[in-house]
């Protein structure tokens, strides 16, 4: 297995992990809604809502405006959201500069942090910095990078995040090159007996959830398919079916 989960979440979060690894063990890919889309005046109720409809997990997309040119929110979201939600907590890092802030998202309640290869400048010691935190150190390509740009690091990584959008702008169409990359991926971990989870971002419908799965992704990163849905259970659900059926 990866490596431990972090020391801080409280019991029912590390229960919620536990469950986020049997869920994909047992029945495959697991959606983890992004927030960037949801009601942050009712912020608390969109948690509670999310987690009742059955989501694994949460996705918080942290833009600082110089990486991406979309400006979202910080440390402050983060620490509200560790302490509406009892699921692990995922924050995206579109940010220049990570490493001033990778002890700061920990403490905010971040279980993974996923950091942009483009964006580091040793991209090893930001890895290595993230697990000495007590996070899963997740690594983020973007579409234009290729696979062997992140290939040195996959040894350091407990997770992997393909975009199959660009960073920081909706409402984008989903890159089919994405599976090609999914697929080098799990190639890559069968060969070398990796522990790296497969993620994917951006896009994601009921249109592309299965094929992105059948090429390999586990973690399935879904924003407006359930934020903008009327019914978020039947969302969430729907989509881990076909991804399910799909892998």
């Amino acid at each position: 297995m990866p490596r431990n989960w972090p020391h801080h979440v409280n019991a029912s979060a590390a229960h919620a992990i536990e469950r986020l690894n049997s869920r994909i063990e047992s029945r495959g890919p697991v959606v983890l809604p992004a927030l960037l889309l949801c009601d942050f005046g009712h912020l608390a109720r969109e948690v509670t809502n999310l987690q009742e409809a059955g989501a694994a997990g949460l996705h918080l997309d942290v833009m600082d405006g110089r990486f991406v040119p979309q400006l979202t929110y910080g440390l402050v979201v983060v620490d509200a959201v560790r302490r509406a939600a009892t699921v692990p907590l995922e924050v995206h890092l579109m940010i220049e500069d990570a490493d001033r802030s990778l002890a700061d998202y920990a403490r905010a309640g971040a279980d993974i942090i996923t950091v942009h290869v483009e964006a580091l400048t040793n991209p090893r010691q930001t890895l290595e910095s993230i697990a000495e935190l007590g996070a899963k150190a997740h690594l983020a390509f973007n579409p234009g990078t290729p696979v062997d740009r992140i290939v040195p690091y996959l040894d350091c990584c407990d997770g992997v995040l393909a975009m199959s959008v660009e960073p920081g702008y909706g409402g984008q169409s989903f890159q089919p090159a994405v599976l090609s990359k999914l697929k080098a991926l799990s190639d890559l971990r069968a060969e070398h007996g990796w522990r790296y989870r497969i993620c994917i971002d951006g896009g994601i419908s009921v249109d592309t959830i299965g094929p992105a799965a059948a090429a390999g992704a586990e973690l399935i990163v879904a924003g407006s398919a359930v934020i903008r849905s009327t019914n978020y259970s039947h969302a969430i659900s729907t989509l881990e079916q076909i991804a399910g059926e799909a892998a």
